[in-house]
């Protein structure tokens, strides 16, 4: 059975990962992207669902795990009553096929090992046709086929649809296990030297962390943090994954279990900014050109999320035999959130082109252009009620974070122009717009009694977006409103210290609850940090960095009585949120 979440550590090649638990088994991993189906997908069943287990044959949990520096390279340790033993997991960085190495070295004495291996395709549904053929065991099931082979060869047998092979290493000694994926229809994929392959990886990962301009006092934190944004990754595009996975739920047992390996516009300006003031200019230009990709087109047919390639159908539907993480049903794949209207997703379009120009990333000459389309169809929508940013699968309404996104929106094209007049367009129509807006929400979202901003007009609900009132512009972090809505969060959505999105049983359509989200939570910090608490923002940052699991990883939420994480992992807003945080708190105490 799987581990929890926080169990797990993530590899890959930045096309696809894979998630690896204490135990030695890689539970889930997809072939050949990230959003294709699963051929190890024991995370969301058991292990007929496919996984691969490298362990010593007297089984049990490491004794010690760690990324190898600042790379992606993972090292478990077992310490046995026979002696020590080390697997390394890595994704070499692809040429062409994808490949997983698991190298196990012998660190003392002589241990026992056992590799188990059950390949399950479509997401665990597809027991594949075994055979073997030039050194090594292949796997087959439609168009899918996976490679299978040791260096140097260890003796193999099957044994109720598994692969399984037990070798004993000592000290000094190691033996190399790669599985290649490769469509079933072309010739025997390419052989890899795995030892030298490892030694490639790590120094491709040196050399690409050492780029990391941020040397502050949680710079560990950071690195990781980014090193799981960059893992996140699909090279070939640009886009970020919102993460790994899919369907891991955010409560135990209930059905807020949703597909996430997808990529989502509302994670793009707070991603740039993490990118750009850490020293990725490179990968923060390949965000921003996959995001003027994406959008594209017609502004009313502008989506919340798109596929890796910027993909716009993303059908979802469930998988009826995967029982679902700890009972955690449904299994989805596909996210029907694709089709709901969020209009806070062009203030996040304009805002994440303007702050790409402002930081000086080249600009394409079409960009401009499409943001002026882009603010004409917004002048047009503005008023209408919405999803909101938490897709919320109950009715439409005027949330208040979607209306501010609005004055974003404007407020970003309008300095644009004041920078760049020889760009053209209706400034003054889009001040008079931006001045609407903002009337607008302090008249109808804002609660004068409590002193707070609310989630939608008319409600009472709270919202953590509102969080970003003040790091947005819409208004300083001194304003009473302000420090009353920060306030107000931090009462009424306090969830075990940290910060729920909003009170679920009220707004969202769905059943159950949810863990608090910690995204929100770091936002909770900026706003603290903003309105000068650097302290209390200080210390709930250290909160949230003590809720990573052991090689510094985070999921979407953390339920605070259980002291476990929830939801899909590694998550890429809870990092994002990281990263920005550290980043404002180390300007803080730059700050005379």
């Amino acid at each position: 059975m799987p581990g929890q979440i926080e169990d797990y550590a993530l590899i890959g090649d930045l096309q696809t990962a894979a998630l690896v638990g204490r135990d030695g088994s890689m539970d889930w991993l997809c072939l050949p992207r990230f959003d294709s189906a699963a051929c190890f997908a024991a995370l969301l069943g058991d292990e007929d669902n496919g996984q691969w287990r490298v362990a010593p044959a007297s089984g049990g949990t490491c004794t010690d795990r760690a990324y190898r520096g600042d790379t992606l390279v993972l090292d478990t340790f077992w310490e046995t009553g026979t002696g020590t033993v080390k697997v390394t997991d890595f994704m070499p960085q692809r040429d062409r096929a994808p490949d997983v190495v698991r190298i196990i070295e012998g660190v003392s004495g002589s241990v026992e090992m056992r590799s188990e291996i059950r390949l399950r395709f479509d997401y665990g549904n597809i027991v594949p046709w075994m055979r073997r053929t030039n050194g090594h065991r292949i796997a087959i099931a439609g168009p899918d086929s996976v490679w299978l082979r040791s260096e140097p060869p260890v003796p193999t047998y099957g044994k109720d649809f598994a692969t399984f092979a037990e070798f004993t290493v000592s000290a000094g000694e190691r033996v190399a296990v790669v599985l290649t994926w490769h469509p079933s229809h072309e010739p025997q994929p390419r052989r890899i030297d795995p030892f030298a392959a490892l030694e490639s990886s790590v120094e491709d990962w040196e050399k690409w962390s050492a780029r990391c301009s941020y040397d502050g006092p949680w710079r560990d934190a950071v690195m990781r943090s980014l090193i799981t944004l960059k893992a996140l990754t699909y090279a070939p595009s640009g886009g970020i994954v919102a993460a790994a996975s899919t369907s891991l739920p955010e409560e135990i047992g209930g059905v807020r279990n949703w597909d996430y390996r997808f990529c989502w516009l509302r994670d793009s300006t707070l991603t740039l900014n993490a990118l750009v003031s850490s020293g990725y200019l490179d990968e923060a230009a390949a965000w921003r050109d996959w995001l003027l990709r994406a959008v594209a087109g017609d502004p009313a047919d502008l989506q919340i999320m798109y596929g890796l390639t910027g993909e716009r159908r993303l059908t979802e539907f469930e998988v009826p035999w995967l029982p679902g993480y700890e009972a955690s049903f449904p299994v989805r794949i596909g996210n029907a959130a694709v089709e709901q209207l969020q209009l806070d997703i062009y203030g996040e379009v304009l805002d994440s082109l303007f702050l790409s120009r402002e930081r000086g990333l080249p600009q394409e000459e079409h960009s401009w252009n499409l943001q002026r389309a882009l603010m004409d169809f917004l002048e047009t929508q503005w008023r209408e009620p919405d999803e909101g940013l938490w897709e919320v699968r109950g009715p439409r309404r005027h949330f208040v974070h979607s209306k501010v996104m609005a004055w974003v929106a404007a407020d970003r094209a309008v300095r644009t122009l004041e920078q760049s007049p020889e760009l053209g367009g209706d400034v003054d129509r889009w001040r008079a717009m931006r001045d609407t807006v903002h009337r607008e929400v302090c008249r109808h979202g804002y609660d004068a009694d409590r002193n707070t901003f609310t989630q939608s007009y008319g409600s009472t609900e709270l919202d953590a977006a509102t969080l970003l009132i003040p790091q947005v512009g819409f208004l300083p972090p001194s304003d009473p409103r302000v420090v009353g809505t920060v306030d107000a969060v931090r009462r009424e959505l306090d969830h075990g210290g940290f910060v729920r999105r909003y009170t679920p049983d009220h707004v969202d359509g769905l059943p159950g609850d949810e863990g608090a989200f910690l995204a929100c939570s770091f936002w909770l910090a900026d706003a603290l940090c903003a309105t000068g608490r650097t302290k209390e923002a200080r210390d709930l940052f250290e909160e949230l960095l003590s809720l990573r699991n052991d090689v510094g990883l985070l999921a979407e939420e953390w339920d605070p009585a259980a002291r476990r994480q929830l939801g899909n992992f590694p998550q890429a807003f809870s990092h994002v949120g990281l990263v920005n945080t550290a980043l404002a708190l180390s300007r803080s105490d730059r700050t005379p």
